[in-house]
């Protein structure tokens, strides 16, 4: 492998801010909210973007990038294929983890938690909401299988296209939201020399959260 830069070389030193255990308060919704809201200010790209790992019934670890699209005081919501890889992966075990890195802030933020479906009405008001291309192609793609070539989903879309020519196109079962109910929140500040702040909520055995700091 010929690299014109040295991997090991590679630093950066975060000097942005600082994160102390006032400024983050005593309840993590209300301190995500404010993070959430200072990067949206900063004009990030993709701020709702987030990691999301699952593990399949081999205990082996998957991770991609999926679209936070609801918050509230129950957990972090987000949409996609039921009959997906990671669909099936939270089939076999509801336990999974989320991770947000706003690099422009210096900021990271990781969630472990329990996943389940959000309700019906939730995901069909969420379906209707979406551009009609889109609702198109939740018919159209069989996510995460093995196709041969993309003109298969190509003619599958233009079947769809055809079969719903009014646009009053409804949410396939197949397609709809989970919601991710944490136990565990973590705030990463970078901080110069490596030195970072590192602010630990997690839920105790009534269902209040108790707040620690970890060493970085």
């Amino acid at each position: 492998m010929n690299n014109s830069v040295n991997i090991a070389d590679i630093r950066k030193d975060y000097k942005l801010a600082a994160l102390d255990e006032e400024t983050a308060g005593l309840d993590p919704f209300v301190f995500f909210s404010k993070w959430f809201s200072e990067a949206e200010a900063a004009q990030i790209t993709e701020i709702n973007a987030m990691t999301l790992a699952t593990v399949d019934i081999r205990m082996q670890p998957h991770a991609r990038i999926v679209l936070l699209k609801g918050l509230d005081s129950e957990g972090f919501v987000f949409f996609t294929n039921y009959e997906s890889a990671k669909g099936r992966e939270i089939e076999s075990s509801p336990h999974v983890a989320l991770v947000f890195f706003w690099k422009e802030l210096e900021r990271q933020v990781r969630i472990e938690g329990y996943i389940e479906k959000i309700d019906e009405a939730e995901s069909n008001a969420y379906f209707q909401s979406r551009p009609a291309g889109s609702r198109i192609g939740a018919w159209a793609s069989p996510q995460s299988k093995k196709i041969a070539h993309r003109s298969i989903i190509e003619l599958n879309y233009a079947k769809y296209q055809e079969e719903f020519p009014d646009l009053n196109i409804p949410r396939p079962e197949h397609w709809g939201g989970y919601r991710v109910m944490p136990h565990h929140i973590e705030f990463w500040q970078g901080r110069t020399s490596r030195m970072h702040d590192r602010i630990l909520f997690e839920k105790n055995d009534t269902g209040n959260w108790e707040r620690h700091r970890l060493a970085p």
